[in-house]
């Protein structure tokens, strides 16, 4: 019944993380982008999109993982899947993992082993998904828009840049829609939907 419910909550949250392309909308209007130098942040473009994303899933992620207790970091809805903070290790891993296929080297010392060991902790593995998420950023910026088209293998397919961005956005939101499941069923509602919540009460209440 546990691992129905979860599927449930975590299929009607990756419906509603898709439903709206946020990060999607054309910022240029009618007019071409102007072209910008590698190394700069974009305006507009596939890149300025993929980074909306990013920016998008990296505040979610973070300020989930800073709403769960630590004491739950270490729950799993079942033997042989990840607990919640074997979610947030994965997602810190793969950041290194897809930055490193756009070309960015690994920082020094980086211990895939240790993010895996941090699960666990909750102070050292929700910093270890910030640095991932500042380290994904830094490598997408190099990349040019006319390089959308250029081949680019990403979790072991055969794609292209754009395709790869797109893949990376389906991951994320995969997984998100997974942590907001784990949090449900553990009674804990994200942030941002309490903040809405609250909002919507607030305007509610009659006016004296």
């Amino acid at each position: 019944m546990l691992r129905k419910s979860l599927y449930l909550i975590v299929v009607a949250v990756f419906t509603l993380t898709f439903g709206s392309s946020i990060w999607g909308q054309d910022k240029s209007g009618d007019k071409p982008a102007a072209a910008q130098p590698p190394g700069a942040a974009p305006a507009a473009g596939a890149r300025a999109e993929f980074l909306d994303g990013l920016a998008y899933y990296e505040q979610r992620f973070t300020r989930l993982a800073e709403a769960i207790p630590a004491e739950k970091y270490s729950w799993r809805p079942g033997e042989g899947v990840r607990s919640i903070g074997e979610v947030y290790a994965h997602i810190t891993a793969a950041n290194y993992g897809v930055a490193h296929a756009f070309g960015m080297q690994a920082p020094s010392g980086l211990d895939f082993k240790a993010i895996q060991a941090a699960a666990a902790d909750k102070a050292k593995i929700t910093q270890l998904l910030k640095d991932s998420f500042a380290h994904l950023r830094q490598a997408i910026l190099p990349i040019s828009d006319g390089d959308m088209d250029k081949p680019q293998k990403m979790f072991g397919r055969q794609t292209t840049v754009r395709g790869a961005f797109m893949m990376v956005i389906g991951h994320f939101g995969e997984h998100l829609g997974q942590s907001i499941a784990y949090a449900r069923v553990n009674g804990i509602t994200p942030p941002w939907t309490e903040e809405a919540q609250q909002q919507q009460k607030a305007a509610e209440k009659p006016k004296p």
